[in-house]
C-alpha cells in the first residue's frame, strides 16, 4: 500500500510522507492498548475513488491536513478542530475528558487506522471512544448524517448491570437529561452522572455514566436531531446492558454502569434543563403556565402593569409587552377599513383574521380575538410576552398587540399564499409539487420540534391543522396560533380539562379522556401528512368503492402494500418516488398509532424526515382510532390495539 502511494509522489513528498507514517505509528501504537481508542464499529471507507490525476494532490493535501489537525489538538489544547485545503476538508473531536496526550494519541491512532482504506478513498471516518477522525473532499462540517455511514451505529455490551431495572431507569434519565441539555451548552458537551438509591432505601441502588457530545460546527437544532436519532437508538441496549454506545457523524452518546471520566470532569447540565433542576423533566404546559426564574419576572411585570393601568379608566391594557409593539387600536381599525368583510382573511376559534395596510405601507394580518375569557385577559401580558419571544423560521412571527376596552387585537406577519389547505383540498388545490410538500412537512415538523423541545417552556398547540399552517412567498410553512389555547373562553370548553382542537385531527387519548401531552400535536401532525399527501380533507368520506376516511383508507393502503394509491392525483407520477411516498406515509402513521407512548417525538421525526434511511422508522403496528364525531367514534380494531369502547357523553364540535 505504501509503495501505491509512494508512485504519485516526488521525492520529497517521499520523505515528506515516510515521516507522518513514522510519526503516527511511533505515538499511535501504544495507544491501541487505552480503552478510548476501542473502536465504534468499523472504520468506514467511501466506495468513491479518485482518479489517478486528482490522487497525487489529493494525498499531499490530506497529510497537510492530518499535520494541522495534530498541531491544533497539541499546541493549541483543543478538542475539536477542522483543517481545510484546497481540495481536502478533515475534522477531528476528542471528548473533553482526556486530557491534552490523550487526546494526540486517540487522533494519531485514529490517522493509522484510515490508512486502512484504499489509498485513492475520497471519504473517511473512524470513531473511538476517545475521538472521531472524519476526511472528505467536499465540504460536510454542518453534516450529522453521512451516506458512508449509513445510518446510525450503536454497540452495545455484553455485561448486564447488577442492579439492572433501577440501573435501567437511571440510565435512560440521564440519557434523557443529556439529550435535552447538551444542544444548549457551548460547545456541544456533557459528561454527567446520576446516583438512584434502591427503593427500599436499604442501599443497594445504581449509578450510572454518560456522556453526549456534536460536532462543533452543526447548529443548535442539528445537535439535538443529531442526539436525538442516537438516543433513540442507544435505548435498545437498555435494559440488557450496562454500558452502551450510538455514534452518527455528527453526535456521539455514551453511558455506562462504571466510570469512564473523572468526577471532577462532570458538567452542571442543571441550569440547560430549562427548570434549574437535576430531574430535567420538562412537564408539557400551557403558556400560562409560566416557569423559572423568567417567567416570575413576567408575572411580576405583569402584575405592575395591571395595577398601573387599572387606576385608568378604558386603559385596560397601555404597557409595553416584552418583544412585542404596542399598536393603536384606531390605527388597526383604519388598516383594516374597520373589520370589514372584504379584508377578512380567514375564521378562527379566537376570533376572525383581517388583512390591515398600516400608513407605513406595511401590510400585517390582523387577529380580532373576540371570544376572550377574563381570565385569559388576567394573564394575557404574560402569555403573550412569551409567544413573541418564541422565534423560529416556522413559526409565525407575532408583531405586537392592542387592547381597547373588552377588545384584544393580535398583529402578525403577512401571509400573501395564505394557509395550506386552500392549497391541499381548497380553490388552489393541485399548484403545489411534490418537492414543496415534502419540505412543507418538513418545515413544519421543524416548528412543533421547537416548540416542544427547544422553546423556554415547552408549548402544546392542541389544534394543529392544515389551516393552522401557513405558506410565505417561497411556499415555506410557519405555524399559526400557537400559543392561544389559554385564550378559549371558558364556555367554549368541550372537556373538563378545556379541551381545544378539530375533529379529525384531534387524538383520541385528548378528544375522550382529556389526556394532553405534545403526543397530542404528533398525532394531529400525522393526519396532515396524510393530507398533504392525498390532497384530501381528513374529515371527508370516502363512498366509493366503500365507506371510510382518510386515516381508515390509509392504513388499509398501507396494510395491503398499496402506498401509491393515497398520492393526490394531481401530482405527476414523475415528481415522486415510490418509496419516498411509503416512508412519509409510514411516518404519518407512526403518529397516529395509539398509546400515545408509541408516537415518536418531533425531534425524532425531524430526523426521519431528514434522512433517506428508512430502517430508522419503525413500522407502525396498531390500527389508528379515527374521531370525528364526539358522540360517534370510529375504534378500528386490530388483535394488537383493543380500545375500550366506554360510554362517554360529548357535544357536538363541528371544528373552527
Amino acid at each position: 500500500m505504501l509503495a501505491r502511494q509512494w508512485s504519485y509522489m516526488g521525492s520529497s513528498g517521499r520523505w515528506w510522507w515516510l515521516a507522518v507514517v513514522m510519526l503516527v505509528v511511533s505515538v499511535a501504537e501504544p495507544a491501541f492498548s487505552d480503552p478510548q481508542t476501542n473502536q465504534i464499529g468499523n472504520l468506514v471507507c467511501s466506495n468513491y475513488h479518485l482518479t489517478d490525476a486528482d490522487a497525487p494532490d489529493y494525498i499531499r493535501e490530506l497529510n497537510h491536513s492530518f499535520a494541522d489537525l495534530r498541531n491544533q489538538l497539541s499546541s493549541a489544547n483543543k478538542r475539536f478542530a477542522t483543517s481545510t485545503q484546497r481540495t481536502v476538508y478533515a475534522m477531528v473531536q476528542c471528548r473533553k475528558y482526556l486530557s491534552t496526550a490523550d487526546c494526540v494519541a486517540c487522533f494519531d491512532a485514529a490517522v493509522l487506522e484510515t490508512r486502512d482504506c484504499s489509498i485513492d478513498t475520497s471519504s473517511s471516518i473512524v470513531i473511538f471512544d476517545g475521538c472521531f477522525l472524519w476526511y472528505r473532499n467536499s465540504y460536510f462540517y454542518d453534516q450529522i448524517t453521512d451516506p458512508i455511514i449509513g445510518g446510525t451505529n450503536q454497540v452495545c455490551g455484553n455485561r448486564t448491570a447488577s442492579k439492572k431495572d433501577i440501573f435501567n431507569a437511571t440510565a435512560q434519565q440521564l440519557l434523557n437529561e443529556l439529550l435535552l441539555a447538551t444542544p444548549r451548552i457551548n460547545g456541544f458537551y456533557a459528561a454527567a452522572k446520576r446516583q438512584e438509591e434502591h427503593p427500599s432505601g436499604g442501599g443497594g441502588g445504581a449509578t450510572s455514566y454518560a456522556v453526549a457530545q456534536c460536532a462543533e460546527t452543526v447548529s443548535q437544532n442539528s445537535c439535538h436531531d443529531c442526539l436525538s436519532l442516537a438516543y433513540n437508538n442507544i435505548k435498545s441496549c437498555l435494559p440488557n446492558s450496562a454500558d452502551g454506545r450510538a455514534v452518527e457523524a455528527g453526535c456521539f452518546l455514551r453511558y455506562s454502569d462504571t466510570p469512564f471520566f473523572a468526577d471532577n470532569q462532570t458538567t452542571d447540565i442543571a441550569p440547560f434543563l430549562g427548570r434549574g433542576s437535576s430531574s430535567g423533566k420538562k412537564k408539557p404546559i400551557l403558556l400560562a403556565g409560566v416557569v423559572g426564574t423568567v417567567g416570575i419576572i413576567l408575572v411580576l411585570a405583569a402584575l405592575f402593569l395591571w395595577y398601573l393601568q387599572s387606576r385608568k379608566q378604558n386603559a385596560w391594557l397601555r404597557g409595553n409587552i416584552l418583544g412585542a409593539k404596542s399598536y393603536i387600536y384606531k390605527d388597526l381599525k383604519a388598516a383594516t377599513n374597520d373589520f370589514s368583510q372584504e379584508n377578512i382573511l380567514g375564521k378562527g376559534g379566537f376570533g376572525d383574521v383581517y388583512k390591515g395596510t398600516l400608513q407605513s405601507g406595511d401590510v400585517v394580518a390582523v387577529k380580532k380575538l373576540t371570544t376572550i375569557s377574563s381570565r385569559a385577559k388576567a394573564n394575557f401580558e404574560t402569555e403573550i410576552s412569551l409567544i413573541t419571544n418564541a422565534n423560529h423560521p416556522n413559526l409565525i412571527h407575532l408583531l405586537g398587540y392592542s387592547g381597547n376596552g373588552k377588545v384584544l387585537i393580535l398583529v402578525y406577519e403577512y401571509m400573501a399564499n395564505a394557509s395550506l389547505d386552500r392549497y391541499i383540498y381548497g380553490e388552489k388545490r393541485g399548484m403545489l409539487s411534490w418537492k414543496q410538500r415534502v419540505d412543507i412537512i418538513l418545515g413544519t415538523a421543524e416548528g412543533l420540534a421547537y416548540l416542544h423541545e427547544q422553546f423556554d417552556v415547552c408549548i402544546i398547540h392542541r389544534d394543529i391543522k392544515s389551516s393552522n399552517i401557513l405558506l410565505d412567498d417561497e411556499f415555506q410553512p410557519k405555524i399559526a396560533d400557537f400559543g392561544l389555547a389559554r385564550l378559549l373562553p371558558d364556555n367554549k370548553s368541550h372537556l373538563t380539562t378545556k379541551f381545544a382542537g378539530t375533529l379529525g385531527y384531534t387524538a383520541p387519548e385528548y378528544a375522550i379522556h382529556g389526556h394532553l401531552s405534545e403526543k397530542v400535536d404528533i398525532y394531529s401532525f400525522g393526519i396532515v401528512i396524510l393530507e398533504i399527501i392525498s390532497g384530501r380533507r381528513s374529515t371527508d368520506l370516502q363512498i366509493e368503492p366503500v365507506t371510510e376516511y382518510l386515516l381508515e383508507q390509509a392504513w388499509k393502503l398501507y396494510e395491503n402494500d398499496e402506498h401509491l394509491g393515497l398520492v393526490d392525483n394531481n401530482l405527476d407520477p414523475n415528481e415522486y418516488d415510490a418509496e419516498e411516498v411509503k416512508r412519509m406515509l409510514e411516518i404519518a402513521l407512526l403518529c397516529t398509532q395509539s398509546p400515545s407512548n408509541i408516537r415518536p417525538s418531533m425531534s425524532e421525526l425531524v430526523v426521519m424526515l431528514s434522512s433517506t434511511d428508512a430502517s430508522i422508522i419503525q413500522k407502525p403496528q396498531n390500527r389508528p382510532t379515527t374521531i370525528t364525531d364526539f358522540n360517534k367514534r370510529i375504534p378500528t380494531t386490530t388483535n394488537t390495539s383493543r380500545i375500550t369502547n366506554a360510554t362517554i357523553s360529548f357535544s357536538r364540535f363541528s371544528g373552527r
